[in-house]
């Protein structure tokens, strides 16, 4: 199992969003963040009335664990969805999972992952 990181444009993440459900990568996390790319100048603009920093970028970071069977097509998605070709379309980062566990079964390995049954529903398993 790989957990993906990929930190990308907040623009982009509703085609990536789809583009992910497209391929049965349905389950994953984000977060909005705030960071700084290789342009460190500072550099400010008023915006409203107010003073704002323009280095610090505002991003979405998703984590996606996923089966090593689904790794390449999850990267490969990421990569077309979320480029636009300019400076600051974000970055991606792979490492090891060892294992996982799904809490409501106590399923362990890739099969915490996924239901193996589809035509199993959450409310049909109460």
């Amino acid at each position: 199992m790989k957990k993906i990181e990929a930190i990308i444009r907040t623009s982009q993440y509703e085609e990536l969003k789809q583009a992910l459900h497209n391929i049965d990568i349905d389950f994953f996390t984000w977060w909005e963040v705030t960071g700084q790319g290789n342009d460190t100048k500072f550099k400010k603009e008023i915006y409203r009335g107010s003073i704002r920093e323009t280095s610090l970028i505002s991003r979405r970071l998703l984590s996606i664990v996923v089966r090593d069977i689904n790794l390449e097509k999850t990267i490969e998605c990421i990569l077309k969805h979320a480029k636009t070709g300019e400076f600051g379309d974000g970055k991606i980062f792979v490492s090891e999972i060892t294992t996982a566990y799904r809490i409501r079964t106590g399923e362990c390995g890739e099969e915490s992952l996924f239901i193996k049954d589809s035509s199993l529903h959450e409310c049909d398993l109460r």
